[in-house]
């Protein structure tokens, strides 16, 4: 009997949550009008997915202006990147290590 893999976190498993939180794990920050350009994301499809991960608490919005246009950042947490860190050794449990060169 095979050992029982451990459990995925649901809320990673979204292609384009899980987007925003590799990015926001290399650069810790990063305004909406950047996420949205490298994940190729429609505003409102990514503002649905930045809300789930800031209600989780894996994130933080901040709203404020530049100028007169309006200014959204996002900031992984410490929550945030030990659940991305949990969810990404979980999922290295799912393949066998032969084929992870």
């Amino acid at each position: 009997m095979s050992p029982q893999l451990p459990p995925l976190d649901p809320l990673l498993l979204s292609e384009l949550r899980l987007s925003i939180m590799s990015i926001l794990m290399q650069d810790e920050e990063a305004d909406f009008l950047y996420l949205k350009e490298k994940t190729s994301a429609t505003g409102g499809n990514l503002s649905v997915q930045i809300d789930k991960l800031s209600t989780a608490g894996y994130i933080e919005v901040e709203k404020g202006f530049v100028g007169k246009r309006t200014r959204t950042t996002c900031k992984i947490t410490e929550l945030g990147r030990q659940a991305f860190k949990v969810h990404f050794e979980a999922l290295k449990q799912y393949f066998p290590t032969a084929g992870l060169g």
